[in-house]
C-alpha cells in the first residue's frame, strides 16, 4: 500500500469494498436534517423509517399496531448504564421483541417480532453510511462509517490515516472511548467495532 494512500482513500477503499459485499453506499449528510433526502435529525442513530418498513416486511403476520409497538421498544432507553442498554438491545436481536395484540375473534395473541431475517439474508437492508454526524447534549461527533442492518445502526467503523506515524489503532480504540462519553446514543445499537488504518484492522 502507498506510503502517501491519506485517511480519505482509506475510507473510500473501505465503503468500495463494503459495496462489493451488497452494502448499499449512503453519504451521511444527504440523509441528514438539511440534506437531499432526510430521514433523521442529527440527534437520531436510527433510521426510523427503514426498520419499520424491514419490520413490516420481515414479519408479515404481525399487525402494523404491534410493528409500532415493537419499533417504540426498540427506541426506548431504560437505564443511564450504557454497558445495560446494550444488552438490553443485544437481546431484542436475539430473542426478538414481544408484542401482544388482538385477533379478529377478540382473543390476544403474544408474538414476537424479529428485528432480522435470519432465514433469508437477502430480505434485510444493509447500509453503510459513512461521515454520519450525531449531535448529543453540546457534542458533535462523526464517526467515519456506521453499518446499518434494517435501520439499526450495528458496526462503527473508526479508520485513520496510515501516513501518520501517530494515528495508529490505538488512538483509533481511545476515539470510541470518547465516543461513548459524549454520544452513547449510537453504542446502545452498536454489535461491533472497527478501527482500521487501511493496513492493519481489529475488531
Amino acid at each position: 500500500m502507498p506510503a502517501a494512500m491519506s485517511e480519505a482513500e482509506v475510507e473510500e477503499m473501505c465503503l468500495d469494498l463494503l459495496v462489493e459485499l451488497g452494502y448499499e453506499r449512503v453519504y451521511g449528510p444527504d440523509i441528514s436534517e438539511g440534506g437531499i433526502a432526510p430521514e433523521r435529525n442529527y440527534s437520531e442513530v436510527v433510521l426510523v423509517d427503514r426498520l419499520r418498513q424491514a419490520l413490516r416486511r420481515i414479519n408479515r403476520s404481525v399487525p402494523d399496531d404491534a410493528i409500532d409497538d415493537a419499533v417504540k421498544k426498540v427506541l426506548r432507553v431504560e437505564s443511564q448504564n450504557l454497558v445495560e442498554n446494550n444488552q438490553s438491545f443485544h437481546r431484542l436481536v436475539t430473542e426478538g421483541v414481544g408484542v401482544q395484540y388482538k385477533r379478529a375473534d377478540g382473543s390476544v395473541k403474544d408474538d414476537v417480532v424479529w428485528l432480522f431475517d435470519y432465514a433469508n439474508v437477502g430480505n434485510n437492508e444493509f447500509l453503510a453510511v459513512n461521515q454520519f454526524t450525531v449531535k448529543e447534549e453540546r457534542y458533535n461527533r462523526r464517526p467515519d462509517i456506521v453499518l446499518f442492518v434494517n435501520g439499526l445502526p450495528l458496526v462503527v467503523v473508526e479508520l485513520k490515516n496510515p501516513s501518520d506515524e501517530k494515528a495508529d489503532l490505538t488512538g483509533a480504540y481511545q476515539q470510541f472511548e470518547t465516543y461513548k462519553q459524549q454520544i452513547p446514543s449510537i453504542f446502545r445499537y452498536n454489535e461491533i467495532l472497527v478501527v482500521s488504518d487501511g493496513t492493519y484492522a481489529k475488531a
